[in-house]
């Protein structure tokens, strides 16, 4: 599975290409405050797994004015160098690689 390319935004880690996206609008559970805040991040030039990230808030558009915040370059890059240590290979079919960033992440 691949990222759709409208929508998408381009980010480089470490010398490496890759395309992330925010769902714009919640899912039923996101909206309801039941699931995080997600983001998904492939490789650009060579798509293999996806990395899906979950954040230690609610979606924006969650139905009862949960406490949210916006996905920075930051914490995507983050994200892709925490997956990364955690053994993703992006370029490699499979199944999502899925991660947890926790609050007392430095980069926000």
């Amino acid at each position: 599975m691949t990222l759709t390319i409208k929508g998408s935004r381009h980010i480089t880690v470490d010398g490496v290409a890759f395309r992330w996206s925010v769902r714009r609008r919640p899912t039923y559970c996101q909206a309801n405050g039941w699931s995080p805040l997600t983001f998904v991040v492939e490789q650009a030039e060579q798509p293999g797994a996806l990395l899906v990230a979950s954040l230690p808030c609610a979606h924006p558009g969650n139905w009862f004015g949960l406490p949210s915040q916006p996905v920075l370059p930051a914490m995507v890059a983050l994200g892709v160098r925490q997956a990364l240590a955690a053994s993703w290979r992006p370029s490699r079919p499979g199944p999502a690689f899925k991660i947890f960033l926790h609050d007392s992440s430095p980069a926000w």
